[in-house]
């Protein structure tokens, strides 16, 4: 169950922890927002995986940091 507190690492058990799951929930929010490209500048920028993002408006693949652009 997803409680207010813990949203999306609701699916991980009472054996992780608050803090674990705070900090997972912290990493998560930021590496699902669109980010600003620094191409373009534009934001549209979404991470394929692990470090590798790609720009929908001017449609460059690039590397970058793991979780978000600029890590």
């Amino acid at each position: 169950m997803k409680t207010k507190k813990v949203k999306s690492a609701g699916r991980f058990g009472a054996g992780y922890g608050i803090k674990i799951k705070l900090k997972l929930n912290k990493v998560e929010s930021k590496q699902r927002k669109k980010q600003t490209c620094p191409f373009c500048k534009k934001s549209g920028v979404k991470r394929l995986a692990k470090g590798i993002w790609n720009c929908s408006k001017c449609q460059k693949k690039f590397a970058s940091g793991t979780y978000y652009i600029g890590e």
